[in-house]
């Protein structure tokens, strides 16, 4: 990851929240902007053990989440902390783009 410049990533922000008022607003533009994005599943390491990202969701705190599963075991983990893999899925740019938002 880290192949947009600053510039770049602010202009994928600017495309997804041009008409939203506020945060909160923000945010869900955004979160649209990777659910439609993103290629899932993918698989990458949290903590050292193999997970797969099966999606995205946006949770009650207003938080992007992948939600992710190991076996039998769902975990939702904000996007924010989550490691993508090398090679990054199609659509990894938006979860760049989130974060470059709550860098700002």
């Amino acid at each position: 990851m880290g192949t947009l410049s600053r510039p770049e990533l602010a202009a994928l922000v600017e495309e997804a929240t041009v008409d939203t008022y506020g945060e909160h607003e923000e945010v869900s533009a955004l979160f649209t902007a990777v659910e439609e994005n993103l290629a899932v599943p993918f698989s990458t390491s949290v903590l050292g053990a193999e997970v797969t990202v099966r999606s995205v969701d946006l949770s009650r705190d207003g938080r992007i989440v992948a939600l992710c599963t190991r076996g039998g075991f769902r975990q939702a983990i904000g996007l924010l902390d989550l490691p993508l893999p090398d090679p990054a899925p199609d659509g990894a740019e938006w979860v760049e783009a989130y974060r470059h938002y709550w860098a700002q």
